[in-house]
Formats: structure tokens, C-alpha cells, sequence
């Protein structure tokens, strides 16, 4: 079963943000877009390269009400280490969840149970607290964050516009098309 269109599960965590402990849960979001941005393990190889190619877009996500969280089923205290040692996660300005217990990858239904450790995963969640899009990727395979500021970008201008939808590659300023049945079989 597709989570799309389906609502996140409650949650609580504690992260690493901002040379701090803090703790986080569903209710920190609602009326938010947020993006969970699952990685396998901290101290790896594709994750911390993610991460800071995500982290130079925090900024612009922020200017679109969009909050940003990695997760992975280390601890906020391996995050805090991992953030004080690498120069690329130590750009990391958004908080990193830690996931030791696995609920919330169980709740994205993310895990990879046999190992204890997240797949590579984004979620947007909208305002209502419902998953509008998600991609899996496989262990070897970097995510990219422009790419996902696309796709904000999409979700919202599709929120905003009612009766609107936006096509392939789609970028903000660009047509939409509005569905009907004089559009089928002239794209």
C-alpha cells in the first residue's frame, strides 16, 4: 500500500539542532510542510554528502514554510558526534532526528527491519500532515535537493491552485495545465 495521500503517524524524537538537544514530534509541524529525509547511518559514505547538499537549500526551504528533518536510527547523541567531526554534516542547520527505536521507520514504513537501519527515503508531508509525495532510492544512489525544492515547490503551486496541475519538469513561473476532457489526447 502507497502512503501517499495517507497521514503521518504521531511521533516524538529527540535531535541534534543547532549545538542543542531538543526534543520534536507531530504537533511541531502541524500547519507546516515538513520533509523527513531518511539516510541509513551516520559516519557513511552517499548520507553525509546528502546532507549537505540539502543543507545549502535549508535556506530556501524555510523562505517556503517547508521544515526539514534527516532521519536515521542512530542516536541525537551520534548525531551531535558526527556533526562536530565532518566538515560536510557540520553544515547540517536543520534538526537530525535520532530514530533508535526505528518507530518513526516503521511509521514511514521505511525500515529495513532485518538490518535495524532507515532506506534512503523523502517524504514532503503537507500542512494537514499528509504524505503528498516520497521517493526510495537504493543504498548506492544520492539524492538531489534541488530536485526536491522542484518538487515543494510543485506540491504547493498544486495546493494553491485548485483545479491546477504541473507537468513534467515543471519550474515555478512555468504553465500548468488544468485536466479536462479537451485536453486528452492533445499532450
Amino acid at each position: 500500500m502507497s502512503l501517499i495521500n495517507t497521514k503521518i503517524k504521531p511521533f516524538e524524537a529527540n535531535a541534534y539542532v543547532n549545538g542543542e538537544f531538543k526534543t520534536y514530534s507531530d504537533a511541531d509541524i502541524a500547519g507546516k510542510w515538513a520533509i523527513f529525509f531518511f539516510y541509513p547511518a551516520d559516519f557513511t559514505f552517499v548520507c553525509p554528502t546528502e546532507l549537505e547538499d540539502l543543507a545549502g537549500q535549508y535556506e530556501l526551504l524555510q523562505s517556503l514554510n517547508v521544515e526539514v528533518f534527516s532521519v536515521s536510527t542512530d542516536t541525537h547523541f551520534t548525531h551531535k558526534a558526527w556533526h562536530e567531526t565532518s566538515e560536510a554534516v557540520g553544515k547540517v542547520n536543520y534538526p537530525m532526528l535520532g530514530d533508535p527505536t526505528a518507530t518513526i521507520s516503521r511509521n514511514f514504513e521505511i525500515l529495513r527491519e532485518d538490518e535495524g537501519l532507515a532506506n534512503r527515503g523523502t517524504f514532503l508531508v503537507d500542512p494537514d500532515g499528509v504524505i503528498q509525495f516520497l521517493e526510495v532510492t537504493a543504498e548506492g544512489i544520492g539524492r538531489n535537493a534541488a530536485e526536491l525544492v522542484r518538487k515543494v515547490k510543485a506540491a504547493q503551486y498544486v495546493r494553491n491552485h485548485p483545479g491546477e496541475v504541473c507537468p513534467a519538469k515543471w519550474e515555478e513561473g512555468e504553465d500548468t495545465l488544468a485536466p479536462s476532457l479537451d485536453l486528452v489526447g492533445k499532450i
